[in-house]
């Protein structure tokens, strides 16, 4: 009784069930990759940027989270893209950090908030 009231209110909220899941852990991030399943039945990818921030002042640390939700149809051409984008980096960069060169350059996408 109390476990089908628990998947209730996750469906409610907008909370899905997670069918499987990889943790990425790098540095003060982690990523979260989450399959889930929508009210069709079909499974979609969310991707989940945590990123641990302790505060100057009294030292709380909490979490900051980022989400993104891919869905099948966008699979291919994320990939595609994705794809792209790493070998343009491989290709500019000469390697990609942990295969020789340590990038410690912090660059940030002009067109970020960051």
């Amino acid at each position: 009784m109390e476990e089908s009231k628990k998947k209730r209110t996750q469906v409610e909220s907008g909370d899905k069930e997670i069918i499987y899941s990889k943790a990425i852990k790098a540095g003060k991030r982690i990523y979260y990759l989450d399959v889930k399943r929508n009210l069709k039945n079909d499974l979609f990818l969310a991707l989940t940027e945590s990123k641990k921030i302790q505060a100057k002042d009294d030292g709380h640390i909490s979490f900051e989270k980022h989400k993104i939700f891919l869905y099948k149809e966008d699979f291919e051409k994320f990939m595609e893209g994705m794809a792209d984008v790493m070998n343009y980096i491989k290709e500019h960069n000469g390697c990609f950090p942990g295969e020789g060169e340590d990038d410690t350059s912090g660059a940030v996408r002009p067109d970020t908030d960051d």
